[in-house]
C-alpha cells in the first residue's frame, strides 16, 4: 500500500470552513496532512474540525484583509504543528454586480482586498516561514477563468482575479530560487456557497447552468474537482510544476463558443 501523498505535511487553508476549501481541507487531512482550517466562519470551521477530527486538523480565525490575523494564523500553524509545507490561499468574494458605469467603488476595492491584498499577505508569511525553515513548499491560490478572460465574472472580481493571476506568477518568479513552488487553480461554475448565493440559485441550479454552458459535456463540476487539483499541486507528484494557471473549467478557456465550428455548423 503506497503512502499517503501529504503525509508528514502542514497545511494552511483560508477560506476552509465551506465550498472548494472544506472540501480541499478534508482531501489533504485524508491525504495525512495536519491541515489548520483559517476562515471567518468561526461555526462552520469549527464544525468541519469536529468532522475532520481534531488530531488531524485545528481552527484558527482569520480575516486574510488583517494582516496581524494572517501573522497570528501563521504563528498559531508553526508553534502547534513546527512547520509549514502548504498554503492555499483560497479565501475569496464574488463582489459587487454593477456595470462599469455605477460601479461601487466601496464593493470594488473590499473586493480587491480580499481576492488580491488576501492571498499577498497570506503568501508573504507563508514564504517567509518556508524560506527561515528552509522547506520546498507549495503554495496554491484559487483565481478563476474569469483571470483569463472577460465577461466570466463581475468587473470587480474579473479584475481581481487577473491580479491574482499576475501575482502568482511574480512570486514564482522570486521564490524558485528557495524551491517553493506556487501555482494557482482556476474553475469556472461550481456550486459552492458562495456561488448560490451570488446568483441566488439552489446548488442543483447553478450545476444545471454550468453544465450547461460547458465545452465538456457528461460531467458536472464539484469541489471535490477543485480540491483533487489542489492536492495534485500541494503533493511531490507535481514537484516541478510552478508558475501555472491550472484551468479546472473543462476546456471552457480554451475555446471559442462563438466559432460555428463548435456548434456543430
Amino acid at each position: 500500500m503506497s503512502k499517503p501523498r501529504l503525509e508528514g505535511k502542514v497545511a494552511i487553508i483560508t477560506g476552509a470552513a465551506s465550498g472548494i476549501g472544506e472540501a480541499t481541507a478534508r482531501l489533504f487531512a485524508e491525504n495525512g496532512a495536519l491541515v489548520v482550517i483559517a476562515d471567518i466562519q468561526d461555526e462552520l470551521g469549527h464544525q468541519v474540525v469536529a468532522s475532520i477530527g481534531p488530531h488531524k486538523s485545528s481552527y484558527q480565525h482569520c480575516d486574510v484583509r488583517d494582516e496581524k490575523q494572517v501573522q497570528e494564523t501563521m504563528a498559531y500553524a508553526l508553534e502547534k504543528y513546527e512547520r509549514l509545507d502548504i498554503l492555499f490561499s483560497n479565501a475569496g468574494i464574488v463582489g459587487p454586480q454593477d456595470g462599469i458605469l455605477d460601479l461601487d467603488m466601496g464593493g470594488f476595492d473590499n473586493t480587491m482586498a480580499v481576492n488580491v491584498r488576501g492571498p499577498a499577505i497570506t503568501l508573504k508569511y507563508a514564504a517567509r516561514a518556508m524560506v527561515e525553515r528552509k522547506i520546498h513548499g507549495s503554495i496554491i491560490c484559487t483565481a478563476s477563468v474569469a483571470g483569463s478572460i472577460g465577461g466570466a465574472g463581475p468587473h470587480a472580481y474579473t479584475a481581481s482575479k487577473h491580479a491574482l493571476v499576475g501575482l502568482v506568477r511574480s512570486a514564482a518568479g522570486e521564490l524558485g530560487k528557495h524551491g517553493i513552488r506556487v501555482n494557482c487553480i482556476s474553475p469556472c461554475g461550481v456550486a459552492t456557497p458562495l456561488a448560490c448565493a451570488f446568483t441566488n440559485l439552489s446548488p442543483s441550479e447553478v450545476e444545471a447552468n454550468s453544465s450547461a454552458s460547458s465545452n465538456l459535456k457528461g460531467i458536472v463540476l464539484k469541489p471535490n474537482h477543485l480540491a483533487e487539483a489542489a492536492l495534485f499541486l500541494a503533493s511531490d507528484e507535481s514537484a516541478f510544476v510552478s508558475g501555472l494557471n491550472l484551468n479546472v473549467d473543462g476546456g471552457f478557456t480554451a475555446v471559442n463558443h462563438s466559432s460555428r465550428f463548435y456548434q456543430g455548423c
